[in-house]
C-alpha cells in the first residue's frame, strides 16, 4: 500500500522545514508576501479581533495577523507538523508576540468550538489536506457569525502562453530548484504536483459555498498563479 496523502504531506513538511520560507520565496518569485499584504488590506482586520490561522507552517501569516489585532486581540496559528510550530515558535518569541498561540493539530478536525473567530485563514496550506471541503467545512464552523474566511493559495493560470510556461515551470524548474536549494527534489515534486491537482478558482469558489459560506469574493494575482477566496459566515 502507498502512503496516505496525509502521511506523505506529514513526511514532505517534517523534512522541508529548515528550507520552507526560502523555497515559497522562490516558488512565487519572491510575490507571496504582496499577495499576502493585498489580502490582509481587503480583510480590513482590527485591533483587538481574533483569527486562526490554519495550516499556518512557520507562522508568516499568524504573525501578520497578531501584528493586525495588537495585543488586545487573540490568533491561533494551527499546524501538523511540529517541526514547522517550532521555527513559527522562535519568531513568535523573537517579536514577543503574547497574543498569539501556536498549536499542534490537524486542519480536517479543528479543536476549537463553534464561531470562535473574527477570521479564519489558511494560506498555501489548503492543497495539502486530505479533503478540501471537510477543512472549508471545518473553518467555516469555527469562524463567527458574519465572519471571514480566507484562502490564498496557488491557483493555474489562465491566459495561454503564460499557462503553458508556468505548468512547465512547475513540471520541471520547480523540482530542480528543490534539489539545488534545499537537496529535496522528492518534496519539492509533491508540491508542484499539488499545485497540479489543486481545483481551479471556480471549483474553489463552488466549495466555499458548498461549505456554507457566502458573498464569496476570488482575486487572482500574477497572471492568475495565485488566488485568494473569500467568504462570510452568514449572520443568524
Amino acid at each position: 500500500m502507498g502512503q496516505s496523502k496525509e502521511e506523505r504531506v506529514h513526511q514532505v513538511f517534517e523534512s522541508i522545514y529548515k528550507k520552507y520560507d526560502v523555497m515559497n520565496s522562490v516558488i512565487s518569485f519572491q510575490r507571496h508576501k504582496a499577495w499576502r499584504k493585498d489580502t490582509m488590506k481587503r480583510m480590513d482586520v482590527k485591533e483587538g479581533q481574533s483569527a486562526l490561522d490554519v495550516c499556518c507552517g512557520t507562522a508568516d501569516w499568524t504573525i501578520a495577523l497578531a501584528e493586525a489585532v495588537g495585543k488586545s486581540g487573540k490568533v491561533e496559528g494551527l499546524d501538523f507538523s511540529e517541526n514547522m510550530l517550532k521555527i513559527g515558535e522562535e519568531k513568535r518569541q523573537e517579536r514577543n508576540l503574547s497574543q498569539v498561540t501556536l498549536r499542534h493539530g490537524n486542519a480536517m478536525e479543528l479543536p476549537y468550538d463553534d464561531n470562535q473567530f473574527d477570521y479564519v485563514t489558511i494560506g498555501f496550506g489548503l492543497r495539502n489536506v486530505p479533503d478540501y471541503l471537510q477543512v472549508l467545512r471545518e473553518m467555516q464552523r469555527v469562524v463567527k457569525p458574519g465572519g471571514l474566511v480566507v484562502c490564498l493559495e496557488t491557483s493555474q493560470p489562465t491566459i495561454p502562453v503564460f499557462k503553458q510556461l508556468y505548468f512547465f515551470y512547475f513540471r520541471r524548474i520547480m523540482p530542480l530548484f528543490g534539489k539545488i536549494f534545499a537537496k529535496s527534489y522528492q518534496e519539492y515534486s509533491w508540491l508542484q504536483e499539488s499545485t497540479m491537482s489543486f481545483p481551479d478558482r471556480d471549483k474553489l469558489a463552488e466549495m466555499f459555498k458548498e461549505a456554507g459560506l457566502t458573498d464569496v469574493e476570488v482575486k487572482p494575482y500574477s497572471g492568475g498563479v495565485a488566488a485568494m477566496h473569500v467568504g462570510r459566515k452568514p449572520a443568524f
